[in-house]
């Protein structure tokens, strides 16, 4: 470790230079994101897919719309995650519990027993990803709570490759082992998966060095009551409700789809509001969040794009790709998983790129630049979609072109994303506010998957590049406001870092 650079304490073991914790952490949401990417791989496919090959049958801009919810579910509910870990079971807890409830749901759905347990299991996994998502990222900000912006941002981008590493082995193997109809057993693959991933979370505890261990904001007995009773009544409430719309006859899964993309846009407008109301976030703290709204706001127009990957895009190397490689054709799944290997690849690039430059590269200007490319990516894809819109079918360049153009713009916000929402974050609601990060991308993909009904009225290329031109605005107009953005984020000018030995 170079001179005047903070790190750990000599002879401790070290991963990649980082607290040994890392490890367990990055292994750990590896073998989530396997379980994850990889049924994701297949969903709207299965969805789509008739009764006959044991799909569930579903139109494309239902099945998109499901996809859409879906995901934004996952993220939707990290808030409850963040906020049951600050108040009252602590991040490590609420980690060990999510990994738990997300692989019963993959379980749940490789029961070949009919759609029921498919809603279940999708259920399931949502609820269980919003318990471990956001107190994942939490806890690798705790690793770094004494150390500088930099160093923690280098940590989020090799955590971040974990990441990709899961991802790249669930979109390689789960699609695969669905081929040929076999849906139940790729979910199944997925479930095994996060089993991997719960024995190294409990494996490596002692590595966390006691981060997680207790909520930082433990509600009294009193409060805790009366959650426990809110809770239970609107629980109560929400099924009963959803009872009677069921037993009216009107409720659909498209209309069920719509309430919930409302719910998912107007949940970050009600918590940001009592956010900057409460009494325990400080002036200056208030601050950053007036900064981090924009911040949230950007991200969310770019996982509206970038999210397609699952949808559009996978529906698009389906019908519209020439995907004899070689001689063998390969699952449409595979094609987006250039995205993770290029990750892999050039994450710890950008990750002492981003050591060097200290605050040199700061986090708007980060964002200014990933929105700029997710739309110019999606520039291509309109070009690809207009060739395709002839009839034939495109070379498979170009979509592993678009990957590898949003490959470069996810580095740039992505991470520093994660980092700033744990830099930011009011100190009385640190994991929740890692929740609202993920709310940015429920807000993007709920957006995202009513945005496809749009393909039945404007053609493909069209559609593309309306969301192209939203993206590239959305990111010239930041880069206007990157000054101002700093100033509020108290990131000041530093030297470059030094290169590490």
């Amino acid at each position: 470790m170079a001179s005047g650079q903070p790190g750990p304490p000599a002879g401790e073991r070290t991963f990649f230079g980082h607290p040994r914790g890392l490890a367990t952490l990055f292994g750990t949401e590896m073998w989530e994101r396997f379980s994850y990417y990889g049924m994701r791989a297949v969903l709207v496919l299965f969805l789509t897919a008739p009764a006959t090959r044991g799909g569930m049958g579903l139109p494309e801009t239902t099945a998109v719309g499901v996809y859409g919810v879906y995901v934004a579910s996952v993220y939707l509910l990290a808030l409850v995650g963040g906020w049951l870990a600050d108040r009252l079971l602590g991040a490590r807890r609420t980690v060990l519990v999510g990994a738990s409830v997300i692989m019963g749901g993959h379980l749940s759905m490789a029961m070949p027993m009919g759609g029921g347990f498919v809603w279940l299991g999708l259920v399931l996994i949502a609820l269980g990803s919003g318990l471990l998502k956001p107190n994942m990222a939490a806890l690798v900000g705790e690793l770094y709570r004494h150390e500088d912006d930099a160093r923690r941002d280098s940590g989020y981008t090799i955590f971040y490759m974990g990441v990709n590493l899961g991802a790249f082995l669930g979109i390689m193997i789960v699609p695969w082992l669905q081929t040929g109809g076999r849906w139940h057993l790729a979910f199944g693959a997925a479930a095994v998966g996060m089993l991997f991933g719960l024995v190294q979370y409990i494996r490596g505890r002692a590595t966390l060095c006691g981060a997680g261990e207790e909520p930082d904001h433990r509600l009294t007995p009193a409060e805790e009551h009366r959650f426990k009773l809110v809770a239970g009544l609107g629980l109560a409430v929400a099924a009963g409700g959803l009872a009677l719309w069921a037993v009216s006859g009107t409720l659909t899964v498209d209309r069920f789809a719509l309430v919930l993309t409302v719910v998912t846009a107007v949940v970050p407008i009600a918590y940001f509001a009592f956010l900057f109301s409460s009494h325990e976030v400080t002036a200056e703290e208030r601050r950053g969040l007036f900064a981090y709204v924009w911040l949230f706001l950007g991200a969310a127009i770019f996982w509206l794009v970038y999210d397609q990957a699952g949808s559009s895009l996978l529906l698009f190397a389906k019908k519209d790709t020439d995907l004899d490689v070689f001689g063998f054709t390969i699952p449409p799944g595979w094609v987006g998983n250039i995205n993770s290997l290029a990750i892999i690849v050039l994450a710890p690039l950008f990750a002492e790129m981003f050591l060097r430059a200290g605050t040199r590269i700061s986090t708007p200007l980060k964002f200014a630049i990933g929105l700029v490319i997710v739309g110019l990516s999606f520039v291509v894809m309109s070009v690809a979609a207009g060739v395709a819109s002839d009839g034939v079918k495109v070379s498979i360049m170009w979509l592993l072109s678009v990957y590898l153009i949003q490959t470069i713009a996810e580095l740039f916000l992505s991470p520093a994303g994660l980092s700033a929402t744990n830099k930011l974050a009011p100190r009385a609601f640190e994991n929740q506010l890692m929740g609202v990060w993920y709310l940015a991308m429920a807000l993007g993909d709920s957006v995202g998957g009513q945005t496809y009904r749009l393909t039945t009225v404007v053609p493909m290329p069209v559609y593309y590049l309306v969301l192209a031109l939203a993206a590239v605005a959305a990111g010239l107009l930041m880069l206007l406001f990157v000054r101002r953005l700093r100033v509020l984020m108290a990131e000041h000018h530093l030297p470059p870092v030094p290169a590490s030995s």
